[in-house]
């Protein structure tokens, strides 16, 4: 998966960088389609505001998510938990729960 990380009104240091790379390894864990993931950390007078958006493979609308902390690294925990619900929800609704014809069979 592609990561890209831009900041407004902060500097993006090399340990945020890390850190939310870090994170990210969490959703291809559990979904392997992803493509992309493009986040924006923005600073708002004393609110650090994280939103992130995750292109996933056959779908038309990529995964979003904001969220807002007083403490950067507690905001990118905030989102990496949201998102990862996200990405799972995601993958049980492409998930086939049908039964096979051969899963069919065994248990027939």
């Amino acid at each position: 998966m592609q990561i890209e990380i831009t900041g407004q009104n902060v500097d993006v240091t090399q340990a945020l960088r890390a850190y939310i790379t870090e994170k990210c390894e969490r959703f291809e864990r559990h979904f392997d389609n992803l493509i992309s993931a493009h986040f924006v950390l923005r600073l708002e007078k004393v609110q650090h505001m994280v939103e992130a958006t995750i292109a996933v493979g056959g779908r038309t609308n990529p995964i979003f998510a904001e969220v807002h902390d007083e403490n950067m690294y507690a905001a990118i925990d905030a989102l990496a938990d949201k998102l990862d619900r996200q990405v799972r929800r995601h993958k049980q609704k492409v998930t086939d729960h049908h039964r096979s014809a051969s899963r069919a069979a065994e248990a027939g």
